[in-house]
């Protein structure tokens, strides 16, 4: 027998360095664990085993006991020793940014600023699902926000770097915490050039994989003193201190929990679309509530209060019907490094694991989530399991499209469906809206904007400075 599979594999291990496996077992390349392809294995189980194994797991994730298992350190508490100390500025939460009060999974009052917001937008966002931000923008406009004061669709930032650092190991801890000083502190100091006070503006996380980078970075900087040295040389090369301190915020927000507690205005105040009709199933995001899982929001009146409330909250407050489904915890598919190392994963586990799941337990019109990756993968992959006869469609969008949606948001012009690779036609004519007739009206604003008459949600002009 060759001691190589097709995929040059060594299955007997002979001849590799540190980190050989147990018989029965190969890695990739004969010098340690890999990690991806070959490396699995079926484990085998029995029936009788493999289910009491499942329910196991189903047991204690279902229940959140294991997140419950051991509490740990608030990381504000140390924020605040050190801000006591002189070492560091806190960028507070106040009455002028009317902060909701929600619980995290550990019981902690987590404060969700609902005005004077600094979008800190998504890479992937932008470049693959414009109608998330677009969405988001929309609806605050709807309250009567106004640009420039109430919130800043900020120019000045960058990338958080962490798909380099997940994906393919580029990047280290100083570069990453560097990078998230360094937006914060233009955040912090983002309202100056429009007449505000320091502060004025609080940033509002697009992403999930920079919401839970951030909190593992703002950790990190808390607890290593060697750490907050490094970086204070180079923010300071930058221009990026304040008196001399790291500026670092005091909480670190997602979107969708800006929608989470906004969910009840939205509904009261927006909404024009009845969605009772609606079946909607929820896959929240690793990095929202798996990453820094003690800061996660969980409400008792949202499933028992034994999953995280966003996204739930939010269909549950519009009216949807919300349907529950067995592979709810399981990870989108995405993973960063297999979507990269092994894609065919990547995509059998988006389509045998959520997309099929959905489609046949829940029977669901939409799959709701609230991460960039997460919508990426899941609609994306879609048009490839049709290619292997795969065909299980489902609609993939973020709760902030939905809600829109249900607001009376253009289809197209504002949600901007067009981009999405699952189909939505049925879904949007389920909710009442001609798919038909907002084609039409976009290709029509499509003609005016090649004439140059462009409605904007936001005023270009205050990227450069321009006042309210």
């Amino acid at each position: 027998m060759s001691d190589h599979t097709p995929g040059n594999h060594n299955q007997t291990a002979q001849g590799a360095g540190p980190g050989t496996m147990k018989p029965g077992f190969h890695n990739t390349d004969g010098q340690g664990i890999a990690g991806h392809g070959s490396f699995f294995q079926a484990t085998d189980l029995a029936r009788e085993d493999a289910i009491k194994a499942t329910d196991w797991v189903r047991k204690h994730v279902d229940r959140r006991t294991i997140d419950l298992g051991d509490r740990m350190d608030d990381a504000r508490e140390h924020m605040y020793e050190l801000e006591k100390d002189g070492q560091i500025i806190i960028h507070r939460i106040g009455e002028q940014h009317e902060p909701v009060t929600v619980k995290t999974l550990f019981g902690w009052d987590k404060q969700i600023p609902t005005k004077q917001l600094w979008h800190h937008k998504s890479c992937g966002q932008c470049g693959n699902i414009p109608g998330y931000p677009t969405s988001l923008l929309w609806l605050m406009n709807g309250f009567g926000f106004v640009p420039g004061k109430d919130y800043l669709d900020e120019t000045d930032q960058t990338s958080c770097t962490a798909w380099n650092y997940h994906g393919s190991g580029i990047g280290n801890v100083e570069s990453l915490a560097a990078v998230f000083l360094r937006n914060f502190h233009q955040a912090y100091v983002s309202g100056k050039q429009h007449g505000h006070e320091l502060g004025h503006f609080f940033p509002l996380v697009h992403c999930g994989t920079s919401f839970g980078n951030y909190k593992e970075i703002r950790k990190y900087l808390i607890e290593s003193a060697e750490l907050r040295e490094k970086v204070t040389k180079i923010l300071g090369k930058l221009g990026r201190l304040v008196d001399g301190k790291l500026v670092i915020p005091e909480e670190i927000i997602h979107y969708s929990e800006w929608v989470h507690v906004m969910r009840n205005r939205i509904a009261s105040e927006l909404q024009t679309i009845d969605v009772s009709n609606i079946r909607t199933t929820a896959h929240v995001a690793c990095h929202y509530y798996k990453m820094v899982h003690e800061d996660a929001i969980y409400d008792p009146d949202v499933l028992g209060g034994n999953r995280t409330a966003i996204i739930t909250s939010t269909a549950k407050a519009l009216g949807a019907q919300v349907i529950d489904y067995s592979t709810w915890y399981d990870c989108c598919g995405f993973g960063f490094r297999h979507i990269i190392s092994e894609r065919e994963f990547t995509r059998s586990f988006t389509m045998d694991r959520k997309i099929r799941v959905v489609r046949e337990e829940a029977n669901a019109d939409v799959l709701l989530t609230n991460d960039t990756g997460c919508v990426t993968t899941m609609d994306k992959n879609q048009w490839i399991g049709k290619a292997h006869e795969q065909n299980f469609q489902v609609p993939i969008m973020a709760e902030v499209q939905f809600a829109a949606l249900a607001c009376g948001a253009d289809p197209l012009k504002i949600v901007q469906l067009q981009w999405h690779a699952s189909p939505c036609e049925d879904l949007v004519e389920k909710m009442g809206i001609s798919w038909s007739e907002a084609k039409k009206h976009f290709q029509a604003y499509l003609k005016e904007v090649e004439a140059g008459n462009i409605e904007y949600l936001y005023n270009p002009e205050l990227a450069y400075g321009g006042k309210v």
